[in-house]
């Protein structure tokens, strides 16, 4: 049986929803950081399978009861695989090679309307009025904080073939998302470690083929810091908080979760390396909070969305 904080920990979305923030603030600086040692699809493609090997022990005991039910939604766990696992995160670091981290981050503020079209689209879900106004704050804060409280800067902003890579990865992550409501009644430690598997797999012959066309993996300190910190903060614990996340408020509630990756971005530049803060930094933060709250205000006013999957726990 679990004990009290740690359910109320797995309860608390807004708190699941800081630590893919949290984690994945650093993605994007990783990608960008190795971009010129770490091949994309090999950072990838190592990424999640270190994240299976860490991830799989904890699981195995849930797998084993939960394999039947994987098999049967086989269907979706290979979607959740191909749009959460395997193109969102190669993009991403395909993106790096060849754009800024700023690009990276201010394109990834599209994400949480993107998810709002894909459940539309999908499954003709609506946003409520109060939602709405709070994805709108909430992108208005991390936009904020991106053009550092000029919006000149981002008309200033060059894009090119980089930032159309992720836009394609925002694109795919947006519609993982709205299918998570789909996912099968497993355990969510099995979902995990079944969609972290077989995104790997998918990689593998990418990663093989930039391997042979003359960009293999160099073995280095460098790689092998960058695949541990991928595989274990951007991978297994964001990946959970955000499944997690959805469960709890829905896709387009835990999507805005994306439109905290500049906040965290900005406080651990002014934590770790000694930016001064500035107003906009707290105007741009509150704004995002404000959103947030909104937004989960007008999740619990009610509605048809379908019930929350199950959570982390049998």
């Amino acid at each position: 049986m679990t004990d009290p904080p740690r359910r109320a920990i797995l309860d608390r979305a807004w708190l699941l929803m800081m630590v893919p923030a949290l984690c994945w603030s650093g993605n994007a600086i990783v990608g960008k950081a190795v971009a010129g040692e770490v091949p994309a699809f090999a950072l990838a493609f190592w990424r999640w399978v270190l994240a299976s090997a860490i991830l799989l022990p904890l699981a195995w005991p849930h797998l084993r009861k939960d394999w039947p039910a994987l098999l049967r939604a086989w269907r979706v766990v290979l979607a959740l695989s191909v749009f959460g696992v395997a193109v969102f995160n190669s993009t991403l670091y395909l993106a790096a090679q060849s754009t800024t981290a700023i690009n990276i981050v201010m394109l990834q503020s599209a994400m949480p309307a993107l998810i709002v079209l894909a459940s539309f689209a999908l499954f003709g879900e609506r946003v409520r009025a109060a939602q709405a106004i709070g994805i709108a704050v909430s992108m208005t804060g991390a936009l904020t904080l991106v053009a550092q409280g000029d919006p000149a800067a981002l008309f200033r902003l060059e894009f090119n073939r980089g930032d159309l890579w992720i836009m394609a990865g925002i694109v795919s992550y947006a519609i993982y998302t709205a299918l998570l409501r789909l996912r099968p009644a497993v355990h969510g430690l099995s979902l995990a470690a079944a969609t972290f598997v077989v995104g790997a797999v998918l990689l593998l012959p990418f990663h093989v083929g930039e391997t042979l066309a003359g960009h293999p993996l160099p073995l280095t300190a460098t790689a092998a810091l960058a695949i541990g910190y991928v595989a274990v903060f951007a991978s297994v614990l964001a990946y959970l908080s955000y499944n997690r996340a959805v469960a709890l408020v829905g896709a387009n509630v835990a999507g805005m979760s994306v439109h905290l990756v500049p906040a965290f971005g900005t406080l651990l530049a002014i934590l770790l390396l000694g930016e001064m803060p500035r107003a906009y930094h707290a105007v741009g933060i509150a704004l995002i909070a404000v959103g947030i709250w909104l937004a989960q205000r007008g999740k619990a006013g009610g509605g048809n969305s379908p019930s929350p999957p199950p959570s982390l726990e049998t």
